[in-house]
């Protein structure tokens, strides 16, 4: 007959400590796999981030270049202004040279030849007041002029003279500007741009990276895997560079752009000076904004030399120095009207 079938055995219960072993595994897959996790997204936004950082730079080479264009253009510019001005002096030259040789063809006559003198005297002041708004200069021409007609003391002479005052009463009144002070003060802060410091190289600081994360109800037979893991996230660590920004981001330029910018700035002054020299008020002003803007964006605005070079511009811009030119034409029609009377024999 058929034997009942027997009951299956029980099966054996795991022990505690495999058990153990297995939960402590499975935690460290865990957080192994949050940590490859995290590590990959830090390197994805650091390549990002370089990736902009390219994109900056080629934006601001681009920029340097046709900074560069523009600094070059200027520069014709201002040779093309000078050689205006060396034409204007060869011409004074040339005139200097004629008067020397009208004094020898009026030396027989002591009235014509002062008259003549005189005359020279004015309109090379009114060219000087032209050109260059030289207000000293024609004053002192005007008052050369009058000390020597009163020296010789002839009354003909006198509605002359009467011109002459008026004349200098006119320049007298002018506002006075101090363009030797102005000028060498743009020179000194031109020869300090080298001194001045780039503004991501005073800005860029570094802050530790934050400790990893210790794992709790860590058992002792993870002492070696945890070494592991610290000896991981140390190299890690040293991949990502946390930086502070406070505002807009600086600038990152290399060397050769750096030079350039120091370069632009420089003429940018320089030509702020030749305005100063031909009274170009327009020009003046906005070569100082330019090279106050410039400063602000590219070079630290805390260090104490960029501090001090702002102030100096902003003083610098605070100056007028365009003018009405004014003209000694009356004193000069005087003195060619009495030469003109003379020759008529009305004198």
């Amino acid at each position: 007959m058929d034997r009942p079938p027997q009951s299956p055995a029980p099966a054996a219960k795991p022990r505690p400590a495999l058990r153990a072993y297995t939960i402590v595994l499975a935690l460290l897959a865990v957080i192994v796999a949050a940590l490859w996790l995290d590590t990959r997204g830090r390197i994805g936004a650091t390549q990002e981030e370089l990736t902009r950082r390219l994109r900056d730079i080629e934006a601001e080479s681009r920029e340097a270049r046709l900074l560069g264009r523009q600094a070059q253009e200027g520069l014709r510019d201002a040779q093309a202004k000078i050689g205006a001005l060396e034409a204007k002096l060869a011409e004074s030259q040339n005139q200097q040279l004629a008067l020397e040789a009208l004094y020898q063809e009026l030396a027989r006559n002591r009235d014509e030849w002062q008259l003549a003198e005189i005359e020279q005297v004015l309109a090379i002041a009114q060219q000087q007041l032209q050109l260059s708004g030289n207000v000293r200069a024609a004053l002192l021409a005007l008052q050369l002029a009058e000390s020597r007609l009163s020296r010789a003391d002839r009354p003909q002479f006198l509605p002359v003279r009467r011109a002459l005052a008026r004349d200098i009463e006119r320049l007298k009144a002018l506002p006075s500007l101090d363009v030797p002070g102005l000028s060498l003060a743009l020179d000194r802060l031109a020869a300090s741009v080298d001194a001045l410091p780039l503004a991501f190289d005073e800005r860029a600081e570094r802050v530790p990276a934050a400790k990893p994360p210790k794992a709790a109800g860590a058992a002792p037979e993870e002492g070696f895997l945890r070494r592991l893991g610290g000896e991981v996230w140390r190299e890690l660590r040293q991949l990502v560079v946390v930086r502070k920004v406070e505002g807009a981001e600086p600038p990152l330029l290399p060397p050769q752009q750096a030079w350039f910018v120091r370069e632009n700035l420089k003429l940018r002054l320089l030509n702020a000076r030749l305005a100063l020299l031909t009274r170009d008020e327009a020009g003046y002003r906005e070569d100082l904004r330019t090279a106050h803007n410039w400063i602000q964006r590219y070079f630290d605005a805390r260090a104490k030399s960029s501090v001090a070079a702002l102030a100096q511009i902003r003083q610098l811009s605070s100056a007028s120095v365009s003018f009405e030119p004014p003209s000694i034409a009356d004193s000069l029609e005087a003195v060619r009207g009495f030469k003109a009377r003379r020759e008529r024999g009305g004198a």
